[in-house]
């Protein structure tokens, strides 16, 4: 979706911000750098690009009281993109506001990174960008270099590897009534405390309601009704809430749109069932403000990256795992008396 084949770095501002929680603090260049090493600069789109490679998800920028201009990344975006002389001044003001957020103890300090580029494409469209980065990791590297009649060798501490950008975020200068089109990236885990600082404190993203996201969304709320919600209504064992996954990822391979009829017919397959899962759905809308339509084309790319979180492994004890990929009338569930045991009996017709 996003591609860098003829993009061009065309500026580049750095800053150093701590911890303030910790009492760090932020230290701002004067001026932005130069870039007169071809190399160097090949190298630098390297680190900064290639991160967003497989990114799929767009969001916008917002903010809770619906105002855009009180979004601060919003706010000296649109001030760039409108008048280039300001680059480096709010680039600066970016890096004071990255601090002023930085409100936990786990988060890292480091180098941030304001760039300008051209001709970045998404969804087909060529657009300038305004990327905003920063590295937290550092390594220490060994260089081994020929010396009279053999080798030398050096080191350099506090180096920063171009294949281990920390947090990133290209702006697309597009769409900006809406909050522009804004692609994230960050290393941390999202469900740790020092990650939410960066898209929801930093940035204040909210996910672009598309597609993609629509797809994403169905997939892991219909995984979740399977895997937690079907056990509180329904006596229901793993192979059969195997099986309803499957036909489920089955669905969405073969179809180009989703219908929740049609998909609650084919897949979940009784009334009760249905209705249970709209209500799930329903309360998951409610619940996290973001509404699923009834009727959607399906992203190919959402369904790829969400079939790797659907699990087709029926786990026995710690001696047998069976994988189930087709029809479940081929797999019976029973108890033995004699041996106070469940057991399943598979079905086959040839051993491969």
């Amino acid at each position: 979706m996003i591609s860098f084949f003829e993009a061009s770095l065309k500026q580049l501002s750095i800053h150093h911000t701590g911890n303030k929680l910790v009492e760090e603090y932020y230290k701002l260049s004067d001026a932005p750098l130069k870039i007169d090493d071809e190399l160097l600069g090949n190298l630098l789109m390297q680190f900064f690009l290639k991160p967003f490679e497989k990114v799929n998800e767009v969001y916008r920028f917002y903010h809770p009281n619906d105002n855009l201009q009180l979004n601060e990344v919003f706010h000296f975006a649109t001030e760039i993109f409108e008048n280039n002389a300001l680059f480096h001044e709010d680039s600066q003001q970016l890096a004071k506001h990255l601090y002023d957020v930085a409100n936990h103890p786990k988060i890292k300090s480091g180098e941030m990174y304001v760039a300008y580029f051209q001709k970045v494409q998404i969804e087909g469209e060529q657009l300038d960008v305004i990327g905003i980065f920063k590295s937290e990791t550092k390594d220490t590297y060994l260089k081994v270099y020929p010396e009279q009649d053999g080798f030398g060798m050096s080191y350099e501490q506090d180096a920063i590897s171009i294949n281990k950008l920390d947090k990133g975020c290209l702006i697309f200068n597009v769409d900006k009534a809406e909050g522009y089109k804004v692609v994230v990236f960050d290393q941390a885990k999202s469900s740790n405390d020092s990650a939410v600082y960066w898209k929801d404190e930093f940035l204040k993203l909210k996910i672009r309601n598309d597609s993609y996201n629509q797809t994403s969304n169905v997939l892991g709320v219909y995984k979740n009704f399977v895997t937690q919600k079907m056990d509180d209504e329904y006596e229901i064992s793993k192979a059969d809430k195997i099986d309803l996954l499957n036909r489920s990822m089955k669905y969405f391979k073969e179809k180009e749109t989703f219908d929740i009829e049609e998909f609650g017919n084919e897949v979940i397959g009784n009334t009760e069932g249905i209705e249970s899962f709209k209500n799930y759905k329903k309360n998951y809308e409610e619940e996290y403000q973001s509404p699923i339509a009834d009727s959607f084309e399906i992203a190919e790319s959402a369904v790829k990256k969400q079939a790797r979180a659907y699990k087709s492994v029926l786990k026995l004890d710690k001696n047998f795992h069976i994988y189930i990929h087709g029809n479940k009338d081929m797999i019976e569930k029973g108890y033995d008396d004699d041996k106070s045991m469940n057991y399943y009996k598979v079905y086959f017709r040839e051993e491969e």
